[in-house]
């Protein structure tokens, strides 16, 4: 009985840690895409992928991290740039998170080495 009842606990135990992580991944990417095709496609191009203003960056294909954390260098004043800090410093964290997910989900550039 003893038995039974550990590999309930730890069913029950497992269950719960990874209904925690699902939810922590969850992106809201129809949000994400209306915000990135109005105000973020005039910089970077449609979904991130053909920059129309010299200097911008491609975003689509980036790693979702990388483009996270810029974000939110932006949003805090860390990483200094006057388009971009006005952009993101509004931004609340969950939409950073979307944003940077739906640009690291978009097809990027790809090359063969």
């Amino acid at each position: 009985m003893k038995t039974a009842a550990r590999r309930l606990f730890r069913a029950v135990v497992l269950c719960t840690s990874l209904g925690a992580n699902l939810a922590a991944v969850a992106h809201n990417d129809s949000a994400a895409k209306k915000m990135a095709e109005g105000t973020c496609a005039g910089c970077h191009g449609p979904m991130g992928n053909k920059p129309t203003v010299p200097g911008a960056p491609r975003l689509a294909g980036q790693q979702y991290e990388y483009l996270r954390q810029a974000l939110a260098a932006y949003h805090n004043g860390s990483r200094q740039n006057p388009m971009m800090s006005a952009i993101a410093q509004p931004l609340t964290p969950n939409e950073i998170d979307d944003l940077a997910w739906y640009y690291s989900r978009q097809r990027g550039l790809s090359s063969k080495y």
